[in-house]
């Protein structure tokens, strides 16, 4: 199947760099990377600083100057489109609390006033208690000016017509008309069928095939037949990926890149769009500032993932090393390190470290010392395969980020 065309000069100002963006488009067998920064987009709005997907993110995500924030769309039981990233309200809202025997029902089998029930917001922090599951046309509405959404399709075989609805609200809504015209939504999914349906629906709008892993050059060429860029996991990613996206005529995004090394790296293979959770800082970063201005010098030295036998035993199994880089000693005591998850571990009462003084935070039980802190947890916490952890003050300051 040939590349589809009708959104070349679409891609060109919607999803590849701001510089360099037309040679790419006119050149898609060069092997080349697209030249210029990339654009950037807030995942979930901006879920590492803000509960993700909720309004409270979606301003977190515009203020930061990203080009977009990216949103999750579902269908409640009742057909409103509403945003919300899980299968299931448990993670993120208090459904335990409000409606205890369905805790773990799928949160499209909620309807729309009952979604309205939830609190969104207090899983993060207090200070977003009352956070509600926003409808889908707020994200428009919050959205304008620079900024635009990157709307995924979220579990389509959850929400039967949703392509269909998506597409009519791009086309009704007022906001989103408006949005529509200036260039700034691109629909998104892992669903290749449902992108296809989506592509038939609404072909002006620009589309992207969410993958895990850049497939081969064969079925590149098959999704250039529906769709205009490809998305993927940063941390798959080759230049021999690189290449053969290209060479298939298709824009290249990648997700969901949150360590200022991350980015960097992601930069030099030339992508053309990076998601990440904290859109603020990554806007530093790419305009050449410090990314934590106000840092107090602690870091993440390093994270043992995937420690031999089990990720949680008494004194040893899966760790985060903080390391004070920093000249003067800094009181670490309730310190958070949160992964891109919603998981915490915290750091107990009375640790000072010393300027290059270190501390192995555990998320297992066993004995504190000065130089280890456990948390006393019966489940693993960090991912096995790498994970993006940022650490929290005391006072809610971010003071690092980082990946493995």
């Amino acid at each position: 199947m040939a590349p589809r065309t009708k959104a070349l000069g679409t891609v060109a100002a919607v999803v590849l760099s701001l510089a360099g963006a037309p040679a790419a488009v006119a050149q898609p067998a060069a092997a080349e990377p697209a030249s210029g920064t990339p654009l950037l987009i807030g995942h979930r709005g901006a879920a590492g600083t803000t509960p993700e997907n909720t309004v409270a993110a979606f301003k977190n995500g515009r203020a930061s100057g990203a080009d977009y924030f990216e949103i999750d769309v579902q269908l409640s039981a009742d057909g409103v489109p509403f945003i919300f990233h899980d299968d299931t309200a448990a993670r993120t809202t208090n459904v335990e609390e409000v409606f205890p025997d369905r805790a773990q029902d799928p949160v499209t089998s909620f309807t729309w006033a009952e979604l309205q029930q939830l609190d969104a917001g207090s899983y993060f922090g207090s200070r977003f208690a009352g956070e509600r599951i926003p409808h889908l046309d707020d994200a428009a509405r919050i959205a304008g000016g620079s900024t635009g959404v990157y709307v995924e399709i979220k579990s389509p075989k959850n929400s039967p017509g949703v392509e269909t609805l998506v597409a009519r609200e791009l086309e009704q809504d007022g906001s989103w008309r408006r949005l529509v015209a200036a260039g700034k939504v691109q629909v998104l999914g892992f669903d290749e069928a449902s992108n296809r349906e989506f592509a038939r629906l609404a072909p002006e709008i620009p589309l992207q095939q969410l993958t895990t892993v850049v497939p081969g050059p064969e079925q590149l060429a098959s999704w250039a037949g529906f769709a205009d860029s490809v998305g993927t996991n940063y941390r798959n990613l080759g230049a021999q990926n690189v290449a053969d996206v290209r060479a298939a005529g298709l824009a290249l995004g990648v997700y969901t890149v949150n360590a200022p090394e991350a980015i960097r790296s992601m930069v030099g293979l030339g992508v053309d769009a990076i998601t990440g959770d904290f859109p603020i800082q990554a806007a530093r970063l790419l305009r050449g500032q410090k990314v934590l201005p106000a840092a107090p010098g602690i870091r993440i030295a390093e994270a043992l993932n995937n420690p031999a036998g089990n990720d949680v035993q008494p004194e040893n199994g899966e760790y985060v090393l903080l390391h004070n880089a920093s000249e003067r000693s800094v009181d670490v005591s309730g310190y958070a390190i949160r992964d891109a998850a919603g998981n915490v571990l915290r750091v107990g009462d009375g640790y000072l470290l010393a300027p290059g003084g270190q501390l192995r935070v555990y998320t297992g039980p066993g004995t504190s010392s000065a130089e280890r802190y456990y948390n006393g947890g019966t489940a693993s916490v960090l991912n096995n395969e790498g994970d993006s952890l940022a650490l929290w003050t005391a006072q809610d300051r971010l003071a690092d980020l980082f990946a493995n």
